[in-house]
């Protein structure tokens, strides 16, 4: 979790900063300032830390108000379940709509939540690719590599992590993809993960254990995810796209309960609402999201390699279908690493 609060001196006041934060509160502030928490996921916290103060600035300008975003990261689904637990977000930016939908049923956001903003409301979208050491020794080109025997695949664990499920989709319908049966998937599926030595609870932490507890031949993540590690590394690591993957939208929504209980309604929403803005999406771009805007998209045309990307909607009828034959509890990912 980012707080944006200067530290205190005092071990105790460290403590009731970081409180703060969690529940979406200043510690000190003058009546005119708003403090919004940004629950995210994991792989997005260096995205907000850029967005955020541009936004504050934007919003300064524009109403002579000050807002405070403070940011949240962790595994996605595992932010949504603490937003149901009560930690006061005041907006969430989760990599799955299916965490949305949770918080939907839980009455914490409203159930026509993907209509609020434009694209089902998700300002960005990404893919699953890959990343393999200099050389690439284990000869990585496509989904069916991750199954060979020997191979170790570092990708986080499917229950806790957008960026789990998405890479257990993508693989699952690459198959479906190139015409081959629900069998032959769960078959691909079963062989990649019992190469993966380490469930990690999100995608930053698999990124973690790839590069820098160096375990592992090749990570599974987000493409924005991939190049911050390349960018940090230098040549250490090599890019891999496999020959299709899965379109991975970004959904936002308003914490309606929070809000309307806070009274941050107009400022949340304005929040989200930038997200679209041409602004806001030239640094979504920057960070190798793949932004909504075409000029956007056409200015850093270089980050984004084509690659035919399929839909959890076309090929698995929509995130609440997946959920349940693949994610629930007994569900086929259970089933599959039970027999790891």
């Amino acid at each position: 979790m980012t707080n944006k609060k200067p530290a205190r001196r005092l071990i105790i006041s460290s403590f009731l900063a970081a409180s703060a934060a969690m529940l979406g509160l200043p510690l000190q502030a003058d009546a005119a300032e708003t403090v919004l928490l940004n629950a995210s996921y994991d792989v997005a916290r260096e995205l907000f830390k850029d967005i955020n103060p541009v936004f504050e600035a934007d919003w300064k300008k524009t109403t002579g108000e000050t807002v405070n975003i403070n940011q949240s990261h962790g595994g996605s689904s595992k932010q949504a379940r603490s937003v149901a637990d009560g930690m006061e977000a005041a907006v969430v930016t989760m990599n799955q709509a299916n965490d949305i939908d949770m918080l939907a049923d839980k009455g914490l956001v409203t159930q026509d939540w993907a209509k609020k903003f434009p694209h089902n409301a998700a300002p960005f979208y990404s893919t699953l690719i890959y990343l393999v050491r200099k050389g690439n020794p284990q000869h990585i080109k496509d989904w069916a590599d991750l199954a060979k025997p020997g191979v170790k695949v570092i990708v986080p664990n499917p229950k806790t992590s957008g960026n789990g499920r998405y890479t257990y989709l993508a693989a699952w319908g690459s198959v479906l993809k190139k015409g081959g049966t629900e069998a032959q998937a769960r078959d691909l599926v079963t062989r990649i993960f019992k190469n993966v030595p380490v469930l990690d609870g999100g995608g930053r932490g698999a990124t973690t254990t790839f590069t820098q507890r160096e375990i592992g031949d090749v990570l599974v993540t987000f493409e924005n995810e991939v190049n911050l590690v390349r960018a940090e590394f230098g040549n250490n690591f090599e890019v891999v796209y496999p020959s299709a993957s899965v379109l991975a939208e970004s959904p936002v929504a308003v914490v309606d309960k929070v809000v309307d209980r806070r009274g941050t309604r107009k400022q949340a929403t304005a929040y989200l609402n930038f997200l679209y803005t041409e602004q806001a999406q030239d640094i979504i771009a920057k960070h190798y999201f793949r932004p909504r805007s075409e000029a956007a998209f056409r200015k850093y045309n270089a980050n984004f390699r084509q690659i035919t990307l399929f839909t959890v909607d076309d090929v698995f009828g929509g995130w609440k279908s997946a959920q349940k034959k693949h994610f629930d509890d007994g569900g086929e990912f259970d089933k599959i690493y039970q027999t790891k």
